[in-house]
């Protein structure tokens, strides 16, 4: 019979984890008499037995709020945690500590909110012994087994507000504008920001582009009379060659390569093609931060709320996932290691083509 449950946030942060956080507390004590326990930075917390117990209180004013008030990490995988001592780094499996921890702390259930990396975690967890539910969350949408995650649409609407801000001074200097926003592996947040903010160009890691083709969309716009134009690229968009742009490796991190400088290399390019002057923006993290939007505050409520009712019905190792207009679950074995992409001849690739948007294709 469940009496406590433990819930932590990990990876990236993003908008609309307050909000999974207020419903998961509310949920628990209103609605089950659960007491809850978070785990503070991540699996951090978990390994090293940092938490808080909450109180009604301390959710009260979250859910407009981004970020999380109990911290994330995207560095501290509990399976391979870096440990340095007498000056030398090493790597150890603590995931027995984690669960001696919860088993001291008498935690029945535990709901871990994250993207793929957390996700994975949390499988592993799972065929452990530990009693888990996942929360899908990242602002990619790279999930492959929810319609969508919280998050996505509050760093669209980011986007799309920055693509509007930037057609004004484009137009009035007649340069190409730039917006680099973030997109790894998948082009979501370019696509659908550049469809709703009107951009000439999109550039997304699932359609290789041809500098050559992009100059002549923006050259065509010119003696069309058009002397500006917007191109949106993801920061993992690539050229013919197949190569991204990489910005640093940071050897001691999970995922040590970090992209970034696309849209440097593409408007270098561009101005050399052209001879039109060409600027960039970064949109960088301010796309994971800020109020998430009432569409990511009410989906967020709805899995924090779903979670909780996982645990109660002792629906274990799985994923709240949105299907359609309905919350239901997945196993999170099928939940993980595999990315959810823009497919190149899908419905919005397909439209957005249809009122002339270019791809470098």
């Amino acid at each position: 019979m469940i009496k406590r449950i433990g819930v932590l946030t990990g990876g990236g942060d993003c908008p609309g984890l307050n909000a999974v956080l207020r419903a998961v507390v509310k949920t628990a004590m209103v609605k089950y008499g659960y007491e809850v326990i978070g785990f503070r930075d991540g699996y951090r917390g978990l390994v090293m037995n940092d938490y808080m117990k909450f109180k009604p209180g301390d959710v009260s004013g979250i859910l407009d709020k981004g970020g999380t008030i109990l911290g994330t990490s995207n560095r501290d995988n509990p399976f391979s945690f870096r440990i340095e001592k007498d000056g030398k780094v090493e790597y150890k499996d603590l995931s027995e500590r984690v669960m001696d921890n919860v088993s001291m702390l008498e935690i029945d259930g535990m709901i871990l909110i994250g993207g793929d990396g957390t996700l994975t975690s949390a499988r592993d967890f799972f065929s452990k012994g530990l009693k888990v539910v996942g929360v899908p969350k990242t602002i990619d949408n790279d999930l492959c087994s929810t319609q969508v995650t919280f998050g996505f649409m509050t760093a669209v609407e980011t986007a799309t507000e920055a693509i509007d801000k930037l057609h004004s001074t484009a137009e009035s200097h007649h340069r190409v504008m730039i917006l680099e926003v973030m997109g790894r592996y998948a082009g979501w947040i370019a696509l659908e920001a550049g469809i709703a903010g009107g951009a000439d160009v999109i550039l997304i890691p699932e359609i290789p582009y041809d500098i050559d083709k992009v100059a002549k969309k923006i050259i065509e716009r010119k003696n069309a009379g058009k002397g500006f134009s917007i191109v949106v690229v993801a920061e993992g968009a690539k050229s013919l060659d197949g190569q991204v742009v990489v910005r640093k490796v940071v050897s001691d991190s999970p995922d040590p390569v970090r992209l970034g400088g696309v849209g440097n290399k593409i408007a270098d390019e561009i101005e050399k093609i052209t001879g039109i002057e060409t600027r960039v923006t970064v949109l960088g993290h301010l796309q994971r931060g800020g109020r998430p939007t009432p569409y990511d505050r009410i989906l967020s409520t709805r899995y924090g709320v779903a979670a909780v009712e996982m645990l109660h019905e002792e629906r274990f190792g799985v994923m709240v996932s949105l299907q359609g207009d309905e919350i239901t679950c997945v196993s999170l074995e099928d939940a993980v290691g595999r990315l959810k992409t823009v497919a190149p001849d899908g419905e919005l690739v397909r439209i957005a083509k249809s009122v002339g948007v270019g791809f470098g294709d």
